[in-house]
């Protein structure tokens, strides 16, 4: 059986006894199949709590388009503040269809992310079955690795805005922001988790230094001032992100740790979902490593499935055994990644929505029973 990879992230104890820790745990279900697969991944959870005598406290939020449809709020401050309280959030989805897009992810994903300072998206890309990988001749020891996305600047800051709107003479201005601080805390983080791992040591930056000459002028230098200074036993490498959306396909063993910012990260892990095996196995989390994180399931709230007991919670599952990693129970995240590692190789027939070979619930209870 494949050994789990752990990130060793710092851990968020709360109250803790002679016998048992404990944790409280923010649940936000969301929208569409977001509350389905949430269900799925605590019911893992639980199993694994049990086993490595831990207790975990959930306080369930209401948050989602059904909510703002009701209110006209995303995000109330007040919640927000609490929010903060917790040392993690497990997120189902976001995503409404009678919602205007863009209204919850900013209003919901973003605020969260932008606020509680959440300045780390970390995406591994890690093969579990090579039935379920479109590269040919790819295998798990091929595609293990992990995309360390700026969180929190780039393009996604929303700055910028409309001169003559609705005009013939129409401007738009969206502006990319970086900044030394933003891009070197960062940078920090990827060649910290990239000697955690211990495997090639090797560091990627992925930027486009030949066309957006000022922003990974700086991410470029930093990098490199940051590497011959504090982390010598860390190899840097560098390449254009269309290059390494080609590399991605052509040979995704090249690559250990990448690190890019918000934009590039954010298009180059969705290709990293596919060569994984698709939506259905790919987690994230959105790291503050000294506060409140949170974790997800990367594909979306799937509106059209909602309901019907097809979506694979495996992504989800994958999430919450992220959250106990960065919560410091590194054995426990490790059990449930063995045991989806398990039934993905022994049961799971694909991937993909309602082709499984079981419904939502049943593989929320393999993953449960091979732990």
């Amino acid at each position: 059986m494949m050994e789990a990879t752990s990130f060793s992230f710092p851990a968020k104890t709360r109250d803790i006894d002679k016998h048992m820790k404990s944790y409280n745990i923010a649940v936000i279900g969301g929208d569409g199949t977001g509350p389905e697969v949430v269900r799925e991944t605590i019911k893992v959870l639980n199993v694994a709590a049990k086993k490595f005598n831990l207790k975990l406290n959930y306080t369930d939020y209401d948050l989602g388009g059904d909510r703002y449809l009701r209110t006209k709020e995303a995000l109330p401050d007040s919640v927000l503040a609490e929010l903060r309280k917790f040392p993690a959030i497990l997120l189902g989805a976001i995503g409404h269809p009678d919602v205007q897009p863009g209204i919850l992810e900013k209003g919901i994903l973003l605020r969260i992310r932008f606020e509680l300072e959440q300045y780390i998206n970390l995406r591994p890309v890690k093969l579990y079955d090579e039935r379920f990988c479109p590269l040919k001749n790819k295998k798990p020891e091929h595609i293990d690795f992990v995309v360390v996305r700026e969180n929190n600047e780039g393009l996604y800051t929303g700055s910028g805005g409309f001169t003559y709107k609705g005009s013939p003479h129409e401007v738009a201005l969206q502006a990319s922001i970086s900044t030394r601080p933003g891009v070197e805390r960062c940078l920090r983080y990827a060649f910290d988790l990239t000697r955690k791992r211990n495997k090639e040591k090797k560091l990627t930056l992925c930027g486009k230094t030949n066309v957006l000459t000022f922003a990974f002028d700086l991410w470029e230098r930093a990098f490199h001032e940051i590497g011959q200074k504090d982390y010598p036993d860390i190899k840097r490498d560098y390449a254009h992100v269309d290059a390494t959306t080609m590399w991605f396909v052509k040979n995704p063993e090249w690559f250990d740790v990448i690190v890019t910012d918000n934009m590039f990260g954010d298009i180059i892990t969705d290709l990293g979902a596919m060569v994984q095996g698709g939506m259905g196995i790919a987690a994230g989390g959105n790291i503050n490593p000294k506060g409140t994180s949170m974790f997800e399931p990367i594909g979306g709230s799937a509106p059209k499935y909602t309901g019907q007991g097809v979506i694979n919670p495996l992504a989800a599952i994958c999430a919450g055994q992220m959250m106990l990693d960065f919560l410091g129970e590194t054995k426990a995240a490790q059990a449930i990644e063995n045991a989806v590692i398990k039934i993905t190789r022994e049961k799971i027939k694909d991937l993909a929505a309602g082709k499984m070979g079981f419904n939502t619930s049943q593989v929320g209870d393999l993953v449960a029973g091979a732990l």
